[in-house]
């Protein structure tokens, strides 16, 4: 009777794991990153979190792979064709920061045909096969707005520093400045260059527009361009506008100097580089079996007068204010989002 019993116990067990779905073991796959730009220190922070923490994934045991690699220019066609290489060297996904949210979908498709799993984080991809990881970019420009309006109640002329032309997070967040703009009227944009979200390059475009600039009482920014920005309205003897920082460590440096010196407020806000770990995880739990929706909004991240300070203390050097994920991190993100 009792092994009549045993036998019946373990054939509803076997029963019970058949009918469970079956999770996939990654510590085989491979994983890599497909990045168009890494000339400014968010993206330089991007690929340093990227290497942190799937290297210790890797040294875990949890892949076998996670190689990171950039294209020389921002160019579209060349990241495509890198795209089209990982497909040649088997990755088992392929996560990618992209040039543009169009121009990569036939690479993205065929990686996707070839049975990849496709991850896109920041600059994402309009692939319906791919996933896709991003703030609210509109919402993020549209808040620099909206602070200013609390600020400065009255108003007055804006000067818009904007992204990396072409690519979707510039777009987007310049359609939320605008969105802002037509929300308070009071403001008014004179003036835009694009930064490349770069402080040299911002630093270059400002005071090259500055003379055709009336009075300004505020500059947006996309982020990586604030100190920039200052650098050039200082050296022109120009009054200091409110500029809206972008969680780089020189530009809270440069806040932190001018609060203590004068009272100088203002607020800073970005996508947090570590964001690309979260990408990783997300891809090693779909390739995991886990179903996960094919869009997850995650907050950006925003300092403001009263935690500056504590912020700047734990940026590095050269750095951005960041956030890096764990597995469990990616697991609340995709949770959350069901």
């Amino acid at each position: 009777m009792k092994t009549s019993r045993y036998l019946l116990a373990s054939a509803a067990l076997c029963l019970l794991a058949t009918s469970m779905p079956a999770m996939a073991d990654t510590s085989g796959k491979k994983i890599a990153l497909s990045n168009n730009y890494a000339g400014n220190s968010w993206r330089q922070a991007m690929l340093t979190s990227w290497e942190k923490v799937t290297g210790e994934a890797v040294k875990a045991g949890q892949v076998a792979a996670a190689d990171a690699f950039t294209t020389a220019e921002n160019q579209a066609t060349e990241q495509a064709a890198q795209i089209q290489n990982m497909i040649l060297q088997g990755y088992d996904a392929i996560v990618i920061n992209a040039a543009s949210p169009t121009a990569l979908n036939g690479a993205v498709k065929e990686a996707c045909d070839a049975g990849i799993t496709v991850v896109s984080f920041d600059g994402i991809v309009t692939e319906p096969c791919a996933w896709r990881i991003a703030v609210d970019f509109k919402e993020m420009g549209r808040s620099q707005v909206e602070y200013l309006s609390k600020r400065l109640p009255e108003g007055g002329n804006l000067l818009e520093i904007r992204g990396l032309a072409g690519v979707f997070v510039d777009d987007e967040i310049s359609a939320g400045i605008h969105a802002g703009v037509e929300q308070f009227p009071q403001f008014k944009i004179v003036g835009s260059v694009h930064g490349d979200w770069a402080q040299d390059v911002a630093q270059k475009a400002v005071a090259g527009i500055l003379p055709s600039l009336p009075e300004l009482v505020g500059v947006v920014t996309q982020g990586g361009d604030g100190y920039g920005a200052a650098q050039a309205i200082a050296a022109a003897n120009r009054p200091m506008p409110v500029i809206v920082m972008g969680n780089r460590e020189d530009e809270l440096k440069w806040w932190k100097e001018q609060k203590d010196a004068n009272g100088y407020e203002t607020m800073s806000v970005s996508i947090a580089p570590g964001v690309s770990t979260l990408a990783f995880w997300v891809a090693q739990q779909i390739l995991d079996g886990k179903d996960v929706k094919k869009d997850l909004v995650v907050p950006f991240l925003r300092i403001d007068q009263d935690n500056l300070e504590a912020n700047l203390a734990n940026t590095q050097a050269g750095g951005v204010a960041n956030v890096e994920y764990s597995l469990e991190d990616a697991q609340k993100v995709i949770s959350s989002a069901m």
